[in-house]
């Protein structure tokens, strides 16, 4: 008989309800997790549109990060051990009681933080390094502007420059409080962007080395007037649109580079070589404190409608998780 779990199941027009699916399966380099608290993740409102289905493969219920307690684990895992505390980056499938994950995309869970914390960390860390780190190689002593500075992010990607070695960090965001979020994480200068305009601020400071963008948009341009000679801008979303005019010709004489990545339908063994970058470069520090987490909410699962309205409305700082 196959056995059953409670998802959050989408239906067309329906709002978001628990409903009653198959535990999914467990192949030979899977581990099984019991699902404690699951992050949301813009992608996931998209998703929902129908715009943004998942890779091949993976699960068609939302949910791209979770942390809980793994309870079962296939035939070729070595490292996990049904027991340990784990946080875990996913395709899909995390609004659920159990989800199943490549043994390469599981972190562990650092003794005495609680799962919803745990569960701020794994798909933006990963999405850091393999964007700011990997992708355009922001290094120690050079000069970093994060837009999105409270999203969740943005909370990573300042934490984790400041532990690099960034020598300067600009970051914006919308209003006085999240600005003083963001300096708060270590950001240099946080720049509201309702009220100040960020390109003519950071080119005042001598501009970025490297720029982290998700919003896209009339903000493409802007930031190739930010960045510096030989400067690197990396997008992760253009949630402002991703059709734009562009003048190129500060492209070519500033000798910048343009790139845009996503992380979700990427292969399991290039997911295990960001995980374990981020397991040696950074994890440590989110062990240490030094790197902390940023939660703005939580809602139980059965209350995924509401967590996603949060969402959408766009006023969160940090992570909003679903707990049980």
């Amino acid at each position: 008989m196959t056995k059953m779990m409670k998802a959050v199941v989408a239906e067309d027009g329906k709002p978001l309800s628990l409903q009653d699916v198959a535990i999914p399966a467990v192949g030979p380099s899977d581990v099984l997790v019991e699902v404690k608290a699951a992050g949301l993740n813009r992608a996931d409102l998209i998703q929902r549109t129908g715009a943004y289905p998942p890779p091949p493969g993976a699960s068609p219920i939302m949910g791209l990060e979770v942390a809980g307690v793994v309870t079962s684990v296939g035939a070729d895992v070595s490292r996990w051990a049904v027991g340990d505390r784990v946080c875990a980056l996913l395709a899909g499938g995390g609004y659920a009681e159990y989800a199943s994950v490549d043994e390469g995309s599981l972190l562990p869970v650092p003794d005495g933080m609680d799962m919803v914390d745990a569960c701020c960390f794994p798909e933006a860390m990963f999405t850091v390094w393999a964007n700011v780190f990997d992708r355009v190689g922001l290094k120690s002593g050079e000069d970093f502007l994060c837009h999105g500075g409270t999203s969740g992010i943005g909370v990573m990607a300042i934490q984790m420059a400041r532990v690099a070695g960034a020598r300067t960090i600009h970051a914006t965001a919308g209003s006085a409080e999240k600005c003083a979020l963001a300096t708060s994480l270590g950001a240099d200068r946080a720049i509201n962007y309702r009220e100040e305009d960020f390109e003519e601020i950071v080119r005042a400071a001598g501009g970025a080395h490297v720029v982290l963008d998700m919003v896209g948009g009339d903000y493409v341009q802007k930031n190739i007037g930010a960045a510096r000679v030989d400067g690197r801008i990396v997008n992760i979303a253009y949630q402002n649109g991703f059709q734009v005019s562009v003048n190129f010709a500060p492209v070519l004489m500033k000798r910048l580079t343009l790139a845009a990545t996503t992380l979700r339908a990427r292969p399991v063994d290039e997911k295990r070589r960001i995980r374990d970058a981020v397991e040696k470069d950074f994890w440590p520090h989110v062990v240490s404190g030094r790197i902390r987490p940023v939660l703005d909410s939580r809602f139980a699962f059965a209350d995924a409608e509401g967590a996603q309205a949060h969402m959408k409305a766009g006023g969160h700082s940090g992570k909003i998780i679903l707990a049980r």
